[in-house]
């Protein structure tokens, strides 16, 4: 028995399968505590990663886990970097959650550290920017009918729907104690007022990930391109341009990152947001023309996300370091959204 994981009850589902022969050997977490789990295994000749929802489930854990994995099963086979599906079960009965299988990565994630070959090669650093903007515009070129998506999300009035939708979130926060209310966020409603204002009157429904940035994707170990996009857990129908805009929302804006950036030490050599616009355009036939819009709109939704966490803390709900620092990030991404706007 491995945390949350029932080995003998594993092997029993994946012979009924017919995934894989033999005793699971090897076996290993690759991550845990409060966030969903991955376990890597062997069994026989083959590697396996097998990822559940966290010790104590969200109540939402075992649909994400449905959600992801029909997500990568329709993914299959197309141009986007992706852990490839092998299984997946839906029925709680046999670990008490949802889980799937999918094949190892084989590749690293740029935040967590760079190895030999990209910390000592610009051109390798610039690629990885280039090889994320593909990514999503690959993505957002798939037809989600086609490949099975159709209701695996509400595109319909998409974009009327985003800024009400994060503003109620925010009123929310009243309910925590020690709150100190969206005063404490500059622009809140000149940054809602702007988005209703300047909301594009319409647009193609796609695939989109919905959390896309440099934490989350893993990269190959012999260049700058991406082995996997991972963690799809927010991935959803609507709106493909948000996805570069959430990339471009929490991209560096120049050659010196702040300390709420996503970015990687050296930072030396990565693409400027300005290439990563001109490369989207390049593979990508969506217009451009109101992606200011959906920066800012990326800026608002992660900004209020991460707010939750400080409001948490406020009431002694999360750690108090880790509710600081996320409401400095909240900080920087209104302020970004009003250098837009601007």
């Amino acid at each position: 028995m491995i945390e949350g994981i029932n080995l003998a009850a594993l092997e029993g589902w994946m012979d009924a399968q017919g995934v894989g022969t033999g005793p699971i050997a090897e076996a290993r977490l690759l991550s845990g505590g409060t966030q969903n789990i991955l376990m890597r295994f062997r069994r026989g000749d083959a590697a396996y990663v097998l990822r559940r929802p966290p010790p104590v489930p969200r109540a939402n854990s075992n649909d994400t886990m449905r959600r992801e994995a029909r997500v990568l099963a329709a993914l299959d086979g197309s141009a986007v970097p992706h852990p490839r599906l092998i299984a997946a079960c839906s029925d709680e009965e046999v670990l008490g959650v949802a889980f799937y299988l999918m094949e190892p990565v084989e590749g690293f994630n740029p935040t967590e550290g760079l190895p030999e070959l990209h910390a000592n090669d610009a051109d390798a650093r610039h690629r990885i920017g280039l090889s994320m903007v593909e990514a999503i515009a690959a993505l957002g070129a798939i037809d989600y009918r086609a490949v099975g998506l159709d209701g695996f999300g509400k595109p319909d009035n998409y974009l009327e729907r985003q800024v009400g939708r994060w503003r109620a979130q925010l009123a929310g926060y009243a309910d925590l104690p020690g709150w100190p209310g969206p005063g404490a966020i500059p622009g809140v409603d000149r940054v809602a007022s702007w988005l209703d204002a300047h909301r594009p009157a319409d647009f193609h429904p796609g695939i989109i990930h919905g959390d896309f940035h440099l934490a989350n994707v893993m990269v190959r170990p012999d260049s700058g391109d991406l082995a996997a996009v991972v963690d799809w857990e927010l991935s959803t129908i609507g709106d493909p341009l948000l996805d570069l805009g959430w990339l471009l929302a929490t991209w560096p804006e120049d050659d010196a990152p702040r300390a709420t950036d996503v970015a990687i030490t050296p930072w030396e050599g990565f693409a400027s947001p300005d290439e990563l616009v001109a490369h989207y355009a390049e593979t990508s036939e969506r217009d451009l023309l109101a992606l200011d819009w959906y920066v800012v709109l990326a800026c608002f939704k992660l900004g209020i996300i991460l707010e939750g966490t400080h409001a948490r803390a406020c009431a002694g709900k999360a750690p108090k370091d880790t509710g600081d620092r996320l409401h400095a990030h909240t900080i920087d991404l209104f302020e970004r959204a009003l250098r837009r706007i601007r």
